[in-house]
């Protein structure tokens, strides 16, 4: 196989304090070169670690970093180092919103980045670290191509009625509506699952459960989102690391005018103080509070709430689909945590849910009994690769445009 049917694309995702990225050929295969992070940017003890195919530490080392410039810098110098004979074809970059405007992935231009930037109130956690990321790649390498993927693309074509909040019409004029998050995760899955299982398992009526240190739940029938958890903002629905999750809004109107906290300290409560964090005042870390929850009843506690509102959400989804032919449990707690899985599906029996204790202990592919009438999976999500696939498909059919010519 020639060298000019393979790209090289870069992916990159951008948070608040860390930036991951993964290096793929992508071809009539698809091959993990190398993948790596930088986290704690702009506090002490920021650390670079960088992986081969393998999953074997290629190098890792304490650095300092006050922004996300300098850590992105320091990443693809090491990237340029490592790769010098190669060429790079495209970045791909995880956008976690797209507004009501970007339903699919887009190339970047001006107006683009111009869009992005007013999309910033939607999303202020977490947007100005991806556009200053995006510039940062244009300084750095202004010849080079790059793709923008949308986290909450996957959930643009819910119905209607998914969409809307009980406010006032203007405001859903406005973008106030139901975006959803989770959306390149729930795509992986959704196409892993009709290649491990076929098409009939893929157009039926599916759950997938991503529970990591951000956590959600959708609804998916024949490939679309029916409905989601997550809302206007990831900080809705299920319990998750350090976000409240669903909250009546008289709780916030409560604390703005008698508690009189700021709008801006209201914000960090419910994205980094509430949660699994919140309630056991211990750690926002599952596995912490699942060593902890014998000696220490806030962390028992944490961890019940958590695995009561998933048990609520999974039925509330269910409904909205009118069955459940398909679970999957995906992310970091749903794929290492099988008394998580465990407490959740437990009493679910009456949606044809039914664990295999055995299979489930040791996180099986499938882990619901033989006769189970829901098919209950622990999958791996791959969100860089998904973005891998976007940015490929895009820059290719771009090519094809430019050969054809007008």
């Amino acid at each position: 196989m020639t060298d000019e049917h393979f790209n090289r694309i870069l992916t990159i995702n951008s948070g608040s304090s860390s930036i991951k990225l993964a290096l793929y050929h992508m071809g009539p295969s698809e091959m993990l070169m190398l993948s790596g992070k930088i986290d704690r940017i702009g506090l002490s003890g920021s650390h670079l670690e960088m992986k081969d195919a393998d999953g074997k530490v290629m190098t890792k080392r304490e650095l300092s970093l006050p922004n996300h410039e300098t850590a992105l810098k320091t990443l693809l110098d090491w990237l340029q180092d490592h790769i010098r004979r190669q060429r790079l074809d495209a970045v791909g970059h995880r956008l976690v919103h797209g507004g009501v405007k970007y339903t699919y992935p887009h190339g970047v231009t001006p107006e683009l980045l111009a869009s992005l930037k007013e999309l910033i109130p939607l999303a202020p956690g977490h947007l100005p670290q991806e556009v200053r990321t995006i510039e940062a790649v244009q300084q750095l390498y202004p010849a080079l191509k790059q793709v923008a993927c949308f986290d909450t693309a996957f959930h643009r074509q819910m119905p209607d009625l998914a969409q809307m909040y009980g406010l006032p019409r203007h405001l859903q004029d406005k973008g106030v509506i139901r975006y959803g998050f989770h959306g390149l995760s729930c795509e992986y899955l959704t196409r892993e699952l009709r290649r491990q299982a076929g098409p009939e398992a893929a157009e039926s009526r599916v759950v997938i459960a991503h529970l990591g240190n951000g956590a959600s739940m959708t609804a998916v029938r024949h490939g679309k989102s029916i409905d989601t958890t997550m809302g206007f903002t990831p900080a809705g629905g299920l319990v998750m690391s350090t976000r409240s999750g669903d909250l009546d809004p008289g709780v916030l109107v409560y604390l703005l005018e008698e508690e009189g906290v700021r709008p801006s300290a209201l914000n960090e409560m419910v994205n980094r103080k509430s949660g699994l964090l919140g309630v056991s005042r211990i750690s926002s870390d599952m596995k912490d509070l699942l060593d902890k929850e014998k000696e220490e009843p806030h962390a028992a506690t944490a961890v019940n709430l958590f695995c009561y509102q998933a048990k609520k959400f999974l039925a509330a989804l269910a409904a909205t689909l009118g069955g459940l032919d398909t679970l999957i449990f995906t992310a970091g707690v749903g794929e290492n945590a099988p008394t998580i899985r465990w407490r959740i599906c437990g009493g679910m029996e009456f949606l044809g849910i039914h664990l295999d204790s055995s299979r489930n202990d040791v996180n099986a592919p499938i882990i619901s009994q033989e006769d189970s009438p829901c098919i209950v999976r622990v999958m791996r999500t791959d969100e860089d690769l998904m973005i891998a696939r976007h940015t490929n498909d895009l820059i290719r059919e771009k090519s094809q445009e430019q050969k054809q010519g007008p």
